[in-house]
This record gives structure tokens, sequence and C-alpha cells, in this order.
């Protein structure tokens, strides 16, 4: 591909497609990084911007549609506004509604379509997906049974969120085990277990088939009560716009390690654009991507590497991590590190290459998530005791911090640090939602959530003894 252009910060017309979480935090960071020029932001969906990777806390109630909203960005953003081709020669988009908007450089943030499975009988008054507002806020005026199609980590999520709502839910799984892509068969089988536990109904090993009113047949014959089906068996990228415009596109629109795409004034980030020949679908290198994106086009940024891979359920009364690839961090001359304790739903696996970790699956060990999740992070050595690591005693540990450093990023998608939660507390947020209100902490993918509860919590306990000394 050719060489990278420049972005005069005077004259640069910036064009954004999509009006996601991906393209809030490009612009966002554009701005911080000193870009003055005219920026366009193009959103599909009449909402304003909002952060869908936590439509999971809007579904079991523990959030209002309201607070999942992103701020106001300081860019022309258009509402409703679907994009339905790109002139590259002219260098300008076209809008459905016949208008143009022309462009230095162009970012596809057109994120991805869900994956709906075919269900005989089914049909969108008793079906739907879960990736916008308007899917959830239909979900949520659900009554009766709910059956969820698919067992990985929205499949999940969703599941236990209806199950907080009070809704009867039936987890239906087409493979041998849950979230498969992140977990091994044991610690699948242990979540599935967990999850009975709490009161879903897990169905493992088959698909939905057909459906008539209030009830869904599986292939083994069984049949489930559903008022309602909700698909959650994943997404594919929406590339039709660079499809149409020529742009080159494999699974996902194909960038460059400075995410350009074959056209060097277009670039692709989040969800749909692919990356040496991934496309991770995760907040976390959506927003990474737009970091690197802003940047480059402002001159102070190096080459995207990828995303190392960190997944982590957002679910009520279960904490599951996954750290690396399960195929590959597992295998060859890993040292492997487990324990198993069925009785409480715990499990952990760890992969060990020269003594640092390359792979994790943490299964209700939620004081080891922080711990393991910092060494991984900071690639540091895991120390000798590895018990005491999982067990979350690191202090029993020769050498090793008792706690992470006031460096140590807790929330990956804003880059907010232990020291500046731990700032903001002294300064009167003493609540997680306080918190995140002055640091944006949570507000991302929210899998930080736990472990800013927990600062927050440890704060409060230090505090407490001065008080009743100072009485």
């Amino acid at each position: 591909m050719s060489t990278a252009l420049p972005l005069n910060r005077l004259a640069g017309r910036v064009v954004v497609v999509g009006a996601g979480p991906a393209a809030h935090r490009f612009v966002e960071r554009l701005r911080t990084r000193g870009h003055d020029g005219p920026i366009t932001v193009l959103g599909a969906e009449a909402h304003p911007a909002y952060n869908r990777v936590l439509l999971g806390s809007v579904l079991d109630g523990s959030l209002p549609p309201s607070a999942v909203s992103l701020p106001a960005l300081d860019a022309e953003v258009h509402q409703g506004c679907a994009v339905t081709g790109i002139d590259r020669a002219r260098r300008a988009v076209r809008t459905e509604d016949g208008r143009e908007f022309g462009y230095d450089v162009l970012v596809l943030a057109t994120g991805a379509r869900p994956l709906v499975p075919e269900v005989v009988g089914l049909d969108s008054e008793r079906f739907t997906a879960l990736r916008t507002l308007a899917d959830c806020a239909r979900v949520t005026a659900a009554t009766g049974p709910v059956a969820v199609l698919g067992g990985g980590l929205l499949g999940v999520e969703v599941a236990r969120a209806l199950l907080a709502r009070g809704h009867r839910v039936v987890l239906v799984h087409r493979e041998e085990h849950l979230v498969e892509r992140q977990v091994d068969e044991v610690g699948g089988r242990m979540l599935a277990e967990r999850l009975t536990e709490l009161g879903v109904d897990v169905r493992l090993g088959v698909k939905a088939t057909s459906y008539r009113p209030g009830t869904l047949r599986l292939g083994d014959g069984a049949e489930v009560p559903a008022e309602l089906v909700v698909a959650c068996t994943g997404v594919w990228p929406e590339v039709t716009v660079a499809q149409r415009a020529g742009v080159s596109v494999n699974r996902g629109v194909v960038v460059d390690d400075r995410l350009r795409t074959s056209d060097p004034h277009v670039h692709a980030i989040g969800d749909c654009a692919e990356h040496r020949g991934a496309t991770p679908g995760s907040a976390a290198s959506a927003w990474e991507q737009a970091d690197a994106l802003a940047a480059q086009l402002t001159g102070s940024g190096a080459d995207y590497p990828g995303t190392r891979v960190v997944a982590r359920l957002r679910a009520r009364e279960v904490d599951l991590v996954s750290i690396g690839s399960v195929r590959d961090s597992f295998a060859g001359d890993a040292e492997i590190v487990t324990l198993s304790d069925p009785a409480r739903s715990r499990y952990a696996k760890l992969a060990l290459h020269a003594g640092r970790i390359s792979g994790a699956v943490l299964l209700g060990f939620p004081a080891a998530i922080a711990t393991v999740s910092q060494l991984h992070d900071r690639d540091l050595p895991m120390p000798a005791d590895r018990l005491s690591v999982l067990l979350g005693t690191p202090a029993a540990v020769p050498g090793a911090p008792v706690e992470p450093p006031e460096d140590a990023v807790l929330c990956r998608c804003n880059t907010v640090t232990r020291k500046s939660l731990i700032h903001a507390w002294h300064g009167g947020a003493r609540s997680v939602a306080e918190l995140a209100r002055a640091t944006r902490a949570t507000t991302g993918c929210g899998g930080c959530a736990d472990d800013v509860g927990r600062l927050c919590s440890a704060l409060a306990d230090r505090i407490e003894p001065e008080k009743e000394g100072a009485a």
C-alpha cells in the first residue's frame, strides 16, 4: 500500500461513516490531538451515539437506557443518515437522502450485522437479535419465557440478564460447551453448571429447528417454552459500502498496520475492519484502533500492532475472564497450571511460556482476575507460588506486590489508572457511578466495573479506622 497521508489540521475534511463507539472514540481522540478541521459523522441510527457494549446492563435493569449515551462530539453529526455509496475518484460520500459529503480522509466504522439463524415458523414478531437500543427495548418489553440462541459471551450475558428480569430462560447452544472460543471444555462445562444453579435452562449440542406460538422445538425433539426468541449467534462485518466502492474486502474491510484500506484516503476501524486476517469484534480492539488512527493522522502515532485478546463476561454472579487464544495458548511447550473446584464453581487454567502468562481462563476467581491481568499486561514473570496468585493472596508470595501499582490500568477502554481513580475518590467520587462520571472508568466495555468496585471498597475500608481513631 502507498505511504501514509498527513492530515492538514486546517483544511483536512474528515468524514466518518458510522456513529457507534469506535467512531465516537476516534473523533474524540482526533480533537484531543489537535485536529481543528471539519469532521462529519454519518450515523444510520436515529439515536444519538451510545455504547452498545453496555446493552446487557440495560437489559438486566442495572442501567437505564440514558446511561449508555456517549457525550456530544465536537463534530457535525447526522443521525438517521445511511450512506449508500462512495465516489473515490471525487472523494465524496453519498447518503440515502441524496446528499453528498466531500472528504480528504474517510473512516469506515460501519460495525457489524448480526448473524440470524433460520428457524421454521419464526417471524419478526417473536424473534429479534440484540444489537441496538431498539432491540434492547423490544426484549425488555417482552413477557413470559424467553429462549436465547447462542452460548457465546453475549448469549450468556443476555440469558443471565433476562433471568434477573424475572423471565424463565432457556439457553440453546449448538456446540458441546459454552463460550468455546474463549474457554476450554472443562471451563465451559462448569460455566453451564453455574448458570443452571442460578436458574437458566442450558441446552448444549443442539440447535433450534422450528417454532409455533409459545414453543420452540429443538433438533433433539425437545420442546421449550418461548414467547420471544433472542438470537445471539454471532456477527458479520458490515462491508457493503466498502464493497460497492471497490475497496479490498475479505471477511472485513482489509487494513494494514496503519489502518489504511486499499485506497490510502480510506481507513477502517472497529468491527468492520480486518487486520492481519483477523476481525476481533471486541470493544478493546475498536478503541485501540480508534486511538491508533487518530494518532497516525495527526502525525504522532506508530503502527497498530493488533490488540491482545482479553475477553470478560459481564454477568451478575458470574466472574469469567479469558486471556489469549484457547487453541494457541495452551498448545506446544506451555507450562499449564490448573485449579478446579467444581463444588464452588471455580476453575482456573493458566498457560505460561518462559514463566510469563500467555493464556488464562479464570472462572469464579474475582480476586485473581486483577492480578493475573496485571501480570499479563505488564509482561511480568508469574510468582513461584502459583496457588497464592489464583487464590488472591499475592502477599504470601515473596517479592510480589501486595496490590497493583498506581500506574496499573484498570479501565483499558478509557486508559484509566488506579492512580486516577484514587485521586478521584479522594476528590469526593465515593461510588462506582461517581468514579465513572469523574474518570469514565467502566463506561467502555464495562468489564472493569468489579475491579473499580473493589478499589472503591478498599479505599473506604482504609479511611474508616482513621475516622474511628480521630473520634
